[in-house]
């Protein structure tokens, strides 16, 4: 009896012993678990004293979108242009005419000109003053050097009536990448707003002008009038900027040979940016005018001829511009950079013959003996002398533009 009781008091023994170290390694290892913790913990916490305020702070750079504008005057073809651009097979060269002061236009994401005469073709039959058409060859020449916003509402746009109107829509439809405002072949073309989206930036393009010369349209939607419908056209300029982040507004305004802006350019270039408007540019002068900022808007009254042959020295110098467009992060536009430059057209012969060896040049790159050869209606005799005249009138309403360096 004894012997089997202390069996029994042996492995219960045992078992209090074998619970007893399960409970002793299970505290140790938690207490070397918290040990550890803690020394973690207090290795890892830094002193707020040593932190040193002179560290770099890593931001991100606020996201903006940037695009670029490049602006000309009148494509003015009379017949000495297309003609002395003309090859033997018939074919057109306009780049020997032009490429001088348009070869950067490839710089620009953006690129605005004024087609004066209407580009018809040859089957409608080229003709020069008073009732032009030109060939569609020269409208494939400025867009392959990047014209992108063509304006076609001027005062020669009904030369061949509504024919000539459906040719010229025909051939700015088929142009890719593209937008044409001032006529149209459709209603549906005359309430629409062209737009277009670069970089991220949404752009819509709206030209008017004042009159036909007195040949009236087949259609009410034919041409962008402003005359009579000025609250229409300040309307479409609210929608366009309601749904778009710029809107550029080409208008065919002013007093035909006048360096002077009138009371009615003035009047409306307040309205158009008061409207929306963030750029205005006119034509038909065929005399540069002004530059103003507007309400914060930049405007140019008047950019003269890119390429004629018109009689007088004042026809003959044209201006073109640059600039920047920014949207910023919160969507709001800044238009800077604004630069303006002068051209001149030179051209052996003299009316009623018809011109040749047409050719625009940087106003600065022409030389004083080809200045005085020139057969034209001259007011100066060196080149300088035309520079800092022409410089004068472009800054004369408003000196925040910056003249030379888009040709450098």
């Amino acid at each position: 009896m004894p012997r089997r009781r202390k069996r029994k008091f042996k492995i219960g023994n045992l078992i209090i012993v074998i619970v007893s170290l399960l409970v002793v390694c299970v505290g140790g290892f938690s207490l070397i678990h918290i040990l550890t913790n803690k020394k973690d913990k207090e290795v890892t916490r830094k002193d707020p004293s040593s932190i040193s305020t002179n560290e770099p702070v890593e931001t991100e750079e606020p996201k903006e979108n940037k695009i670029s504008l490049f602006l000309t005057g009148d494509g003015l073809l009379h017949d000495s242009v297309y003609t002395d651009a003309e090859n033997e097979d018939g074919t057109f060269d306009f780049g020997k005419q032009l490429d001088e002061v348009l070869n950067v236009v490839g710089n620009y994401d953006l690129a605005y000109y004024n087609q004066e005469t209407l580009l018809g073709g040859t089957e409608l039959g080229l003709s020069g003053y008073p009732t032009f058409n030109s060939p569609k060859e020269f409208g494939s020449y400025m867009v392959s050097k990047g014209f992108n916003l063509i304006s076609t509402a001027n005062n020669h746009c009904l030369d061949k009536g509504f024919r000539g109107v459906q040719s010229s829509r025909e051939f700015w439809n088929s142009q890719p990448n593209v937008l044409m405002s001032g006529t149209n072949s459709t209603e549906d073309e005359y309430n629409a707003i062209p737009v277009m989206e670069v970089n991220g930036i949404k752009i819509a393009f709206l030209a008017y002008c004042e009159h036909t010369n007195g040949i009236n349209p087949d259609y009410s939607w034919e041409v962008n009038y402003y005359p009579g419908h000025e609250e229409e056209m300040l309307e479409k300029v609210r929608q366009a900027k309601s749904e778009n982040d710029v809107v550029i507004v080409s208008m065919h305004w002013g007093t035909e040979y006048s360096h002077d802006v009138n009371s009615t350019q003035t009047t409306l270039a307040d309205q158009l940016t008061a409207a929306g408007a963030d750029i205005v540019v006119g034509n038909h002068p065929h005399v540069i005018q002004p530059f103003q900022w507007v309400n914060n808007k930049p405007v140019f009254y008047a950019m003269g001829n890119l390429i004629s042959t018109q009689l007088n020295q004042e026809n003959l110098v044209g201006l073109c511009a640059g600039l920047d467009i920014t949207k910023k992060e919160d969507g709001s536009i800044v238009i800077d950079n604004v630069k303006a430059d002068l051209m001149y057209t030179t051209m052996e012969g003299t009316y009623p013959a018809l011109r040749y060896n047409v050719q625009v040049h940087p106003m600065k790159n022409v030389s004083d003996e080809t200045l005085q050869a020139q057969q034209c209606n001259k007011d100066y005799t060196t080149v300088n002398e035309l520079y800092e005249a022409s410089k004068a009138i472009v800054t004369s309403l408003d000196s925040n533009i910056t003249i030379g360096g888009i040709f450098e």
